[in-house]
């Protein structure tokens, strides 16, 4: 297979990697860190927070060092699968290669983050009342509408 196929996941991943990290960089300077803005009262905030953990927090308590390594780690055998995966997608097939991108762009997008700062900056909290969806960022969000295309395509049978 030609190294052509490669461009669309790299446009993608780019496009999420650099919409995820100017994002954050604009909330870092107009937001600071524990503080929020009400945008719609009673459903959507942006809030400065940060993410020691991965999803959901999961292993935010443990010890920072081993943390990083594995949160790093586990990001790089994931794209190697997930590029591996996409390069068996018929080309043709571009549900199934967008939804490996977004996945992909997303990982990066909060990679960068883990490498640069140690943590995760998350900023986008939608509640309705006293029930919050934990916080999140356009990596994350990326991630998610790939997993559910990602979930379709099973469905559909590609």
């Amino acid at each position: 297979k030609g190294s052509g196929q490669m461009i669309p996941l790299l446009s993608i991943m780019t496009a999420v990697v650099a919409l995820d990290q100017v994002t954050k960089v604009l909330l870092t300077a107009y937001i600071p860190l524990h503080t929020g803005k009400v945008i719609i009262p009673g459903f959507f905030n942006l809030i400065h927070v940060r993410n020691t953990g991965g999803a959901f927090s999961i292993l935010a308590g443990a010890s920072s060092s081993w943390r990083l390594s594995f949160f790093v780690a586990l990001t790089l055998v994931l794209l190697a699968v997930l590029i591996y995966a996409y390069s068996r997608v018929k080309p043709d097939d571009r549900w199934t290669r967008t939804a490996y991108a977004l996945i992909c762009g997303g990982a990066v997008g909060n990679l960068v983050d883990r490498l640069r700062l140690g943590e995760v900056i998350d900023f986008l909290d939608f509640y309705v009342g006293t029930y919050h969806w934990p916080a999140f960022n356009v990596a994350d969000s990326a991630i998610s509408t790939g997993a559910v295309m990602l979930l379709i395509s099973l469905l559909r049978g590609k």
